[in-house]
């Protein structure tokens, strides 16, 4: 698969780079040339989720939560605590936590650094940053659809989920879910989550309302159909 938003992420000055290790395909922008930091962190975190996988079954197929077990991986465990905040299995966080983890392992090498890992980010700068929306190709928000968050030097996850888009598994029919949250395997299991409410554009609202009192995010937009719904610390742009 063509990854094409990735082209909005380059920056002149900056390094840019790729980590593909089997399934796991993650791009990399940083103001520091840390390719060999990420590529281990990127193998570290695949051999732990692995090892796990491989001698307990029923974590790639639950559909919802599982108690923490204080033995796992650190990442395996930060995959069950974000997805019991939304009631959907620890798969549902993989990318994210697969991000965050590369994120965590590079943070104190560099000020400007944004990891993509199939359309979800982890990032941190002390700039505000850009990010457009992908709600499908015959969408009217594709491609006018875009918001800034401003980091101010702490790190955000920005995860997106689509019913309508791509092969991740959802149980909605949202064209695009968009969230933000301090962690990104936290935004991750939020967007899985939301996008399983979302069927038509009338839930767009009752999930904003939920979210606001949830308080696990700083930012939400969901897109169903000709309607948007947006929410909380980002400022949408033209």
């Amino acid at each position: 698969m063509q990854r094409f938003y990735r082209e909005q992420f380059r920056t002149e000055g900056l390094f840019s780079f790729r980590v593909q290790i089997r399934e796991s395909d993650l791009y990399f922008v940083c103001d520091a040339d840390l390719e060999p930091v990420a590529r281990a962190a990127v193998a570290e975190a695949r051999t732990d989720l692995e090892t796990w996988m491989t001698a307990h079954a029923d974590f790639v197929g639950a559909l919802t939560p599982l108690a923490v077990d204080p033995t796992a991986p650190a990442i395996v465990r930060e995959m069950v605590a974000a997805t019991s905040l939304y009631g959907v299995g620890p798969m549902a966080a993989v990318a994210g936590a697969v991000a965050q983890h590369a994120g965590e392992a590079m943070a104190s090498a560099c000020s400007h650094l944004i990891i993509e890992n199939g359309g979800d980010i982890w990032l941190q700068s002390a700039q505000p940053l850009t990010v457009g929306v992908y709600a499908g190709e015959h969408s009217p928000f594709t491609g006018t659809l875009r918001f800034r968050v401003d980091p101010a030097g702490r790190p955000l996850g920005v995860c997106t989920s689509s019913g309508t888009v791509g092969h991740s598994l959802s149980f909605g029919r949202a064209d695009a879910v968009v969230t933000v949250a301090d962690r990104a395997d936290v935004a991750d299991a939020a967007a899985t989550a939301i996008g399983n409410r979302i069927q038509t554009a009338a839930d767009i609202e009752p999930v904003m309302d939920d979210e606001r009192q949830r308080g696990s995010l700083r930012g939400l937009i969901v897109v169903s159909g000709d309607r948007m719904g947006a929410w909380g610390d980002l400022v949408l742009v033209r």
